[in-house]
């Protein structure tokens, strides 16, 4: 049984039993016989119950984001926000349960016809991180729905009861709707039923929102056994502001980038490159910004930033703020614990460090923000790629060469490529994901729905004839 507790004041919420192995094999079984009803069913009808799965979600927006703001610490407008994602999500799930298809191709033979097929890949894991306890499912899931897969989900036991809400709101839809809750299964669990997915050659893909250092572990456990993996993983975000840049978007933008979610984003802003000719303006600004920035209770409507998720978190963010202290670098503003209940630390910004300090080249889920100077658009491009990962980034400028540069192969090497708009925040349309150690792994939107199914090369000959490709004669 794990306690949740409320990270605005560190008391207790409820307490959630967990799954053990022997629930969670029990479970993997109903999964999967639940997909043989469910791949049965057509996609624009399986689109139909992901739509009113939407439907339900947004009947109880309020609620389900308010205990997001009680368990996981986001503030209640981005509660309702991460809510609202998987709405969205549903809505073009919808959508795209019509659109599914591969191409006819033309086949060099005459008399025969070759296809492109696509089948869903079976029973999808989907195992999600503590920040994002409502949305990240909901990216996968709808698509995975749509694409005729059943999913089995592990939400971060510090989430648990976020992740049994949104499980009774998806089964009962899929009940009123005469279909197995088992199409959309959840195990609440730790280490073990993670690794019990990541080693289960029932699982026909895995999908793992985390930490690098536990992504690297799934990777290796999912491939030892040949299967499919889809990582989302670690962010070590830049802006940089050119000289010719609009500080009327720089400011607000690296506020909401650096302080939003309590610093706890895989796209927050870490790293902020200014052009020597502004950079002293800019921090002062930016240090007036955080002055106003209004702390408090997560669910009062006035709150823009909220506590810590956890303890230990708190933990870490006054290491890295000594050890960027002792690596060079001046606390601006921040640095400190609030002196209140809960798991509350001051926004941090940080000056005078090089970039390739190490604290600067360490993802700390933290609100700490290390400012960084530089003089050339060719040595700045490089500084944001000089990092292991490659989730988000953005420029700040008005030079339309400089932007497509930013856009092109020695541009950008993440995964969301920006200009003048943060780093966090992105749209459910385009594909979300980064490179390198951010694993590679992309969701939600353009045709990532190809990762959820399994793709089948197809020839039919419809001739009386046996003519062989390239023309080779075997007679």
């Amino acid at each position: 049984v794990v306690t949740t507790y409320c990270p605005a004041n560190n008391e207790p919420i409820a307490s959630v039993r967990q799954g053990n192995l022997e629930d969670y094999e029990e479970t993997v079984k109903k999964a999967k016989e639940a997909w043989k009803v469910w791949a049965d069913i057509p996609a624009p009808k399986r689109g139909e119950i992901v739509r009113q799965i939407g439907d339900a979600l947004r009947q109880k927006i309020k609620v389900l984001g308010s205990l997001v703001s009680l368990e996981m610490g986001k503030i209640f407008v981005e509660g309702v926000g991460e809510v609202q994602e998987y709405v969205d999500v549903c809505d073009y799930a919808v959508g795209l349960s019509r659109m599914i298809g591969g191409p006819i191709l033309p086949s060099e033979r005459p008399g025969h016809a070759l296809i492109e097929q696509w089948n869903p890949v079976g029973l999808v894991g989907v195992i999600t991180a503590f920040n994002f306890p409502v949305a990240v499912y909901g990216w996968n899931s709808a698509i995975a729905m749509i694409c005729g897969n059943a999913c089995l989900w592990k939400g971060a036991p510090t989430t648990s009861l976020v992740s049994v809400a949104v499980t009774k709101i998806i089964a009962k839809v899929l009940e009123d709707n005469k279909l197995p809750g088992a199409i959309c299964s959840l195990v609440c669990g730790g280490a073990d039923i993670g690794t019990a997915m990541a080693k289960d050659e029932r699982m026909d893909l895995l999908s793992f929102t985390g930490s690098t250092k536990v992504g690297k572990q799934v990777a290796l456990m999912v491939q030892e056994r040949f299967g499919r993996s889809l990582l989302e993983l670690g962010g070590n975000n830049a802006i940089i502001v050119f000289e010719d840049a609009d500080l009327n978007l720089v400011i607000p933008s690296a506020l909401f980038a650096a302080v939003g979610t309590a610093g706890q984003r895989c796209t927050t802003a870490r790293r902020l490159f200014l052009h020597e000719s502004i950079h002293d303006e800019v921090v002062a600004k930016l240090a007036k910004a955080y002055a106003q920035v209004r702390i408090g209770d997560p669910w009062d409507s006035d709150t823009l930033y909220g506590p810590l998720h956890t303890k230990e978190a708190v933990k870490m963010f006054l290491d890295a703020v000594e050890q960027a202290k002792q690596q060079g670098g001046s606390v601006v503003c921040g640095g400190k614990v609030i002196n209140r209940p809960g798991n509350y630390v001051e926004p941090t910004i940080v000056t005078g460090l090089p970039h390739n300090a190490p604290i600067v080249h360490t993802e700390t889920f933290a609100p700490i923000l290390y400012v960084l100077k530089f003089k050339e658009e060719e040595e700045v491009f490089a500084w944001n790629n000089e990092v292991k990962q490659g989730l988000s980034s953005s420029i700040f400028t008005k030079d339309l060469g400089r932007i497509f540069r930013w856009l092109g192969p020695k541009g950008s090497d993440c995964g969301i490529v920006n200009v003048n708009i943060p780093t966090s925040g992105a749209e459910i349309g385009g594909a979300f994901g980064g490179e390198k150690h951010t694993g590679g792994g992309r969701e939600s939107g353009s045709d990532s729905w190809k990762l959820y199914m399994r793709r089948s090369t197809c020839t039919i000959n419809y001739s009386k004839d046996l003519p062989l490709a390239q023309g080779i004669k075997f007679q």
